[in-house]
């Protein structure tokens, strides 16, 4: 008997326990994974998401997370980043984390030389999760001297590391090659076949280089790679300079598959392009910063900052979410495990609020244009750990009696 009343009680207090470790209250989730976009509470249990759903009991959750007037969507992806190498990097938790972006990747920082170098000074301390688009050149992106060398672009070597290193390497990247003709492309495209990832391309299209960006889009790159730096012409000669009309072998480009990424940067994202461009419907498949230290500040080239520079040329906000989550999530093969709010998902979420005015937005030319719309990031959730916190909605309320209080 006394048995029994011990296995029922105990059972009772377990039944009492909270269900979840946080729930974010109604927010309006946008989670183009699952279809969802509207008012919905998020459960996280265990690093995990739990539950969505509506309206979720507070008394399930040891911490409610009042989401209401917010937007809630998966952690955001930057395809296009640098943490290594490359002279402008910048620490990955100090830049992502707070724009709601939970993971990057690193874009030909190391290649296969250095890679291992990478791994352990940055991939492994961070909570950014940090992926990488190995360089088709050996010793990464660390000057012109060393991009220029033909001699350690070797695709096998490339491959090699990217088949030992799978978990972290979900690509190739060829940049900055200043040399005549095809060799840096060609390379990278031949380590990706070997390794079967995607490589992205920023390479220079100025005359007497050998190379154009028909033959590049419609010759050279295969369905899956990508071309960053979309709205820069130096890179990319997505607007005919003479009609101000997207080129016809552009769409061409596209329905063989060829991806087409921001990549704003300190140089590469231009009002002049970016306008003709998305007013002619023509919009990137993907949303990146290629953030570095040239770019964080004057150009504000974080995630908010670039889908606000969307929002404000015509692009919806769930286009842009769908271009910051699941589309980059696909095109590194890390769907579904990456870009959804799905239960069972690693719990990486991402709080925004979207302000409504006048604000001033700049390009890569430092000229100004004037939008009506800014989305800010307010929260964002890793691993069901919150490591950012705008404005304290996770802290305990300081109260006058000198006691702290869980908000609820």
């Amino acid at each position: 008997m006394r048995l029994a009343t011990i296995l029922l009680f105990a059972a009772g207090a377990a039944w009492t326990q909270p269900r979840y470790d946080m729930l974010l209250k109604q927010g309006h989730v946008i989670d183009p994974a699952n279809r969802i976009d509207g008012v919905m509470d998020i459960a996280v249990s265990n690093g995990k998401i739990a539950r969505v759903a509506a309206n979720i009991p507070v008394a399930e959750a040891r911490k409610v997370i009042d989401a209401k007037g917010l937007y809630v969507t998966p952690g955001l992806i930057d395809l296009h980043a640098h943490v290594f190498g490359y002279s402008g990097s910048l620490l990955p938790d100090d830049s992502a984390l707070p724009a709601g972006t939970t993971t990057i990747v690193d874009a030909g920082g190391a290649g296969w030389r250095t890679f291992d170098e990478m791994l352990e000074r940055v991939i492994r301390p961070s909570k950014t999760r940090v992926l990488s688009l190995i360089n088709i050149v050996g010793r990464g992106m660390v000057g012109q001297s060393f991009e220029d060398n033909v001699e350690d672009m070797n695709s096998e070597k490339t491959a090699a590391k990217i088949m030992e290193r799978r978990a972290h390497i979900v690509g190739i990247k060829t940049a900055h090659f200043g040399g005549y003709g095809w060799t840096a492309i060609d390379r990278a495209i031949a380590a990706g076949n070997l390794a079967k990832v995607p490589v992205m391309v920023d390479d220079k299209i100025f005359v007497g280089t050998g190379r154009t960006s028909k033959e590049k889009l419609l010759s050279k790159l295969r369905p899956g790679d990508l071309h960053t730096h979309v709205f820069n012409d130096r890179q990319l000669e997505i607007v005919d300079r003479y009609t101000g009309k997207v080129q016809p072998y552009i769409a061409e480009a596209r329905a063989r598959g060829v991806l087409f990424d921001l990549g704003h940067g300190g140089g590469s994202f231009l009002w002049p392009v970016a306008t003709k461009a998305m007013g002619q419907g023509f919009f990137p498949d993907t949303i990146s910063t290629d953030l570095h230290a040239s770019s964080i500040l004057m150009a504000e080239s974080d995630m908010p900052n670039c889908i606000s520079k969307m929002l404000n040329l015509g692009m919806p906000l769930q286009a842009a979410i769908l271009r910051s989550t699941v589309s980059p999530a696909k095109a590194i093969a890390r769907y579904p495990e990456l870009g959804t709010l799905s239960a069972g998902a690693i719990a990486d979420i991402a709080v925004f609020r979207l302000k409504k005015g006048v604000f001033a937005f700049k390009d890569a030319w430092q000229h100004k244009h004037l939008g009506e719309q800014k989305l800010e990031c307010v929260l964002t959730v890793r691993a069901g750990e919150e490591v950012f916190d705008l404005e304290g909605r996770g802290y305990p309320e300081w109260d006058k009696a000198g006691n702290y209080e869980v908000i609820r």
